[in-house]
């Protein structure tokens, strides 16, 4: 397959051939990505300019027209695009379908967001005058998205921009171009007038500084890395453009005394390592209370030694394999750290040999790091997580709120105070009770706290705070 990027209306030739890699099978690539230029990405931003007037101008009819149609196919097609996605990131096709689905869902949710939009019409403090204050769009957007969700985290982006009136140039992960072209391909075949979608297959290094520099974008939304997510402060901050940043985490699971210990493993195992621990949600940091320590210790490795790792696309595989060869090796690094440091090793963490080469690992537990140590302070991205045994419930949630991320954290108990004083006391943008913390909803806000997240939320209609600015108008009848 060919993959290659969507810019005023059509697919453009030329760019760079890229090899689209499979993880589960080396051997068989997934397509020829093609990367363009600077040039490139001028383009997308001029052809997304040219149609924001228009755009700005359509009905709510028109919109919610273009996006359920958008949603409907994906959903019509989630088994046939789901194989794409797990052939060309690793998760299983299971995971896969469903991120497929999810990304239909948005898309008909903000659909339904384009009839829902609303204002406010108030008497003025001011006898006889008018107060009335509505959401506009802010016109051109940028939006960056990574490798991990390479259709749900677009869709998610790409939703809210339309449904509110905006203009987009999508940049996807380098890693993931067939999901996006895939989506490309949806779109184009919507009604969306030419230019009000973009998409460009480039580096970052290329189609970032463009989307920074050029004034006509209003607004950047990026998920990714911390590193690159300050850069973009960094660089938005002094033009005044608008900025939503999702990144980095470290999320805690705390297991009390009380809890269900079967229930409470199964939300470690899915939490921490389903879609091979690849996720911004996914439970790094696993903690217990020495009550039930020894119990749950045992059940966790026990757990975590029969998870079946293979291909993809295999009926059997639970754990796909790791993204590429560059995140293998980090994965790597960041364990034998934690061994130098004084961690444990409880299970896991060697190459598995399968019928095919790819990137597989058996997942990884650690045990006796420290809170200051560094494999409990960054953010790993991959099929490994760390057991802390804390005294009690204060001692846990210390130890929970030790971080400089708060996106995700999740407590299993069968307390209802203790259940309910996570909930407030808990530094993250998501609390989960008994549930893992990877698995949200895609109609309430998503975002987190500290080093986390930047701007408002996204999903629901917080995206609305985004993807929109306030005016306010008095009139005088």
């Amino acid at each position: 397959m060919e993959f290659r990027s969507f810019i005023a209306g059509r697919f453009v030739d030329g760019g760079r051939p890229v090899v689209n890699e499979n993880p589960s099978d080396l051997s068989q690539p997934v397509g020829m990505a093609y990367e363009l230029d600077a040039a490139a990405v001028h383009a997308a931003v001029d052809a997304a300019a040219a149609a924001a007037p228009a755009w700005a101008a359509s009905s709510p009819q028109q919109r919610f027209d273009v996006l359920d149609r958008i949603g409907s196919e994906i959903l019509a097609r989630r088994d046939e695009l789901g194989r794409l996605l797990a052939s060309e990131e690793g998760k299983t096709l299971p995971e896969a379908i469903g991120e497929v689905g999810r990304a239909g869902q948005i898309f008909k949710f903000f659909a339904g967001e384009a009839l829902r939009q609303g204002g406010q019409l108030v008497d003025s403090v001011r006898p006889g005058v008018h107060a009335e204050v509505v959401r506009e769009p802010l016109g051109v957007v940028g939006l960056i998205t990574p490798w991990n969700f390479p259709i749900a985290i677009p869709a998610w982006k790409v939703a809210p921009a339309l449904a509110h009136g905006n203009t987009v140039v999508l940049k996807p992960a380098d890693k993931v171009p067939g999901s996006a072209w895939a989506l490309a391909e949806i779109i184009s075949r919507s009604g969306l007038p030419a230019g009000v979608f973009n998409l460009v297959l480039a580096r970052g290094s290329v189609a970032g500084p463009v989307l920074v520099e050029r004034p006509e974008v209003q607004a950047i939304s990026f998920t990714g890395s911390e590193a690159v997510g300050r850069r973009l402060a960094a660089d938005c901050g002094p033009r005044l453009k608008k900025l939503q940043l999702e990144m980095g985490s470290k999320n805690p699971l705390l297991v009390l005394d009380d809890a269900d210990l079967d229930q409470a493993v199964n939300c470690a195992i899915q939490g921490a390592f389903y879609s091979t621990g690849q996720r911004c949600t996914a439970s790094s940091r696993l903690i217990v209370t020495a009550g039930v320590a020894a119990a749950f210790r045992e059940r966790l490795v026990a757990a975590t030694q029969a998870l079946r790792v293979g291909h993809a696309l295999e009926s059997q595989t639970q754990i796909g394999p790791i993204a590429d060869a560059g995140q293998v090796a980090s994965v790597e690094g960041d364990l034998r750290q934690a061994l130098d440091e004084g961690a444990r090793l409880l299970c896991g963490g060697e190459r598995l040999r399968r019928d095919t080469e790819g990137h597989f690992m058996a997942p990884v537990l650690l045990e006796g790091a420290g809170p200051e140590a560094r494999i409990n302070r960054v953010e790993v991205f991959g099929p490994l997580a760390t057991l802390s045994v804390v005294a009690d419930y204060e001692a846990g949630l210390a130890l929970v709120n030790d971080s400089a991320y708060g996106l995700a954290a999740g407590v299993c108990t069968r307390s209802l105070k203790h259940a309910e004083d996570f909930r407030r006391r808990a530094q993250a943008g998501l609390v989960m009770v008994n549930l893992p913390t990877a698995g949200v909803d895609y109609h309430v806000p998503f975002g987190g706290r500290k080093g986390s997240s930047y701007g408002p939320r996204e999903q629901g209609a917080a995206a609305a705070e985004f993807y929109t600015t306030v005016k306010t108008c008095y009139i005088q009848p």
